[in-house]
């Protein structure tokens, strides 16, 4: 119970910041798509540094070659809807 009611408590920040985000996003609208770059290279960091030594571990491709054909993909559709 001690646990359940730690866990829930520390969920309490996400709706309380969700809110305050909602309302500042339309007051850094002109920031927006340098805070998404930000955001994207967060990401991309963590998959390049922690999934792809992972998938590197295998003796099987498959892993290396699913990011590759991912990033390709990505890139085609970027060309292509931009």
């Amino acid at each position: 119970m001690k646990a359940f009611l730690i866990g829930g408590l520390s969920g309490i920040v996400e709706p309380i910041f969700g809110i305050l985000t909602v309302l500042a996003a339309g007051q850094l609208t002109s920031f927006m798509p340098l805070l998404l770059s930000l955001a994207a290279g967060a990401m991309f960091y963590v998959v390049v540094d922690e999934l792809v030594p992972e998938a590197a571990k295998s003796n099987k491709k498959g892993g290396t070659w699913g990011l590759f054909l991912g990033f390709v993909i990505m890139m085609v559709l970027d060309v292509a809807l931009s």
